[in-house]
């Protein structure tokens, strides 16, 4: 039996109790004092509510203690499950990562024997791979936290160098390793999408009051990507080129179809005309850089790079 089998059968087992002892737990599942107090542990961190009282009589007594209704999960639903957990674990290097392991747990624990064999059998033959975050993020719990209780986070942005803050978080998302969030800034009244592994020093200040709701949130950044995006670019793409969009691409681009032809279109700022030669490499040859002429140039420039490393 393993842990989260154990970990059900534990809760089966003090379901109908008020009050247990260690050495219940100990004889019932064949396991020692250490293991004992361990899985008491796990217990209380999935939710298991109880007090401890000293001395010869004492022990655990649980609270309100109520057999919750039995879940079913079909067999789609247990595969769906196995795959939610597995996207989870790809980002288990993260603040987040000891919620992940209870989730885990928890979940695995509500399944049968029989359909937690499956997950396992599963895990044997399927694998998930996705992007390991690049760096870890100290602080990601206290930005989400930010969004959900409409609060101001100050702290520095060291991307560059060190620069305070005064943020009202509007979303955060994760892609290709990276954990983003994007904010308006109340010292310098401005929208930007900032890393957050370069966020440090964060904290709530209660003198600092939110100046935006949500929806003026979104509105500014609506304006700012109509606004601040103001240079088109298009370019041809192959069969596999559409293929690379799709797995990889920003809100400022789109895909468009034309008599047979794909192009990769959208705008993009001066202040991200590197960043955009260097996405576009990305690609390979399966890209056709057509306008503007100064991203064509610097594409170009970025390529002559490259071919001059191997003379």
């Amino acid at each position: 039996m393993n842990k989260a089998q154990r970990l059900n059968q534990e809760l089966i087992f003090l379901s109908n109790k008020t009050t247990f002892q260690l050495q219940d737990l100990m004889t019932e599942f064949q396991i020692s004092k250490r293991t004992a107090l361990r899985d008491i542990a796990a217990l209380e961190e999935m939710g298991l509510p109880y007090y401890t009282e000293p001395g010869r009589y004492g022990g655990y007594h649980l609270i309100n203690q109520v057999l919750l209704t039995p879940i079913h999960f079909n067999l789609d639903e247990i595969r769906a499950i196995f795959f939610a957990l597995n996207a989870m674990a790809s980002l288990s290097s993260n603040p987040f990562e000891k919620s992940y392991r209870h989730i885990r747990e928890k979940m695995l624990a509500s399944l049968s024997t029989q359909q937690q064999a499956l997950v396992d059998k599963m895990g044997q033959f399927i694998y998930f791979y996705a992007t390991a975050p690049v760096q870890q993020v100290t602080d990601l719990s206290l930005i989400l936290q930010a969004i959900l209780e409409e609060k101001v986070l100050t702290g520095f942005n060291t991307q560059q160098a060190p620069e305070k803050i005064q943020l009202q978080v509007y979303e955060l998302f994760y892609r290709n390793g990276i954990w983003f969030c994007s904010a308006q800034d109340l010292r310098t009244d401005t929208w930007g999408t900032y890393r957050c592994d370069y966020l440090t020093k964060l904290s709530f200040e209660p003198t600092i009051q939110p100046v935006y709701t949500i929806q003026d949130l979104k509105k500014l950044q609506a304006t700012y990507e109509t606004t601040y995006h103001n240079i088109a670019f298009r370019c041809q793409l192959t069969a596999a080129g559409k293929e690379h969009f799709l797995r990889d691409h920003y809100p400022n681009m789109h895909l468009t179809e034309l008599k047979g032809t794909t192009y990769l279109t959208g705008h993009y700022n001066q202040a991200e005309l590197d960043y955009m030669a260097q996405y576009l490499l990305s690609y390979g040859p399966n890209i056709l850089v057509l306008s503007p002429l100064t991203l064509q140039t610097r594409y170009r420039t970025l390529l002559d790079t490259i071919q001059a490393q191997y003379k």
